[in-house]
């Protein structure tokens, strides 16, 4: 049992915690655990990448080959396509609906949403209004993990909400309660 994932967005929108969660709910399981990041220029708003490999077994890199990534997880649509030759034939893409333009020379509306519906497994909703809604704007990152919950297969959605727990509890009870909220409103997502 092996589970490749691709954690993708643009600096300062919470990629790095989610794989926080992910892997504090894989160890915790017992599971095997390689993770590689790419910060960019993340203070800057650049691209912010994480290679995370889970596995029952042995693990032999950090990073994920092409073609082999179970799930792209992605705050921000143009950066799941970047990563989409590393997806494998089966793979499915997480992301967020609405884009982050922070670059210039972004994509048309028209031709992101084309290369979007091409997608064969496509999971994709507005994280960050469905977080305002649930009163935590800085929650989106959980609703994109509430998202992808059902798909990650070798930790449970429980593991994840327990891990949330954890790692959140050094902020208190109010901040855990609210991204668990918007956990479970990604959780509603299919």
């Amino acid at each position: 049992m092996k589970k490749d994932i691709i954690l993708c967005g643009v600096g300062g929108q919470g990629i790095l915690s989610i794989a926080t969660v992910i892997g504090e709910a894989a160890t915790k399981e017992g599971l095997t655990l390689k993770q590689a990041e790419v910060h960019g220029m993340s203070q800057r708003g650049g691209d912010v990448q994480s290679n995370l490999r889970l596995s029952d077994g042995e693990i032999f890199s950090d990073l994920i080959p092409l073609g082999c990534a179970d799930l792209i997880i992605s705050m921000e649509p143009m950066e799941a396509l970047r990563y989409l030759p590393y997806l494998s034939k089966d793979g499915v893409v997480i992301t967020s609906s609405k884009p982050f333009v922070n670059i210039p020379n972004y994509p048309a509306d028209a031709a992101l949403e084309a290369a979007l519906q091409a997608l064969p497994k496509l999971v994709r909703a507005d994280i960050e209004t469905l977080a305002r809604e649930a009163g935590n704007p800085k929650g989106a990152n959980m609703v994109l993990l509430g998202m992808a919950a059902a798909h990650i297969g070798v930790v449970s959605t429980d593991d994840l909400r327990a891990a949330l727990g954890r790692i959140f509890a050094r902020k208190g009870e109010a901040i855990v309660a609210a991204n668990l909220q918007c956990f479970d409103l990604g959780l509603s997502i299919l």
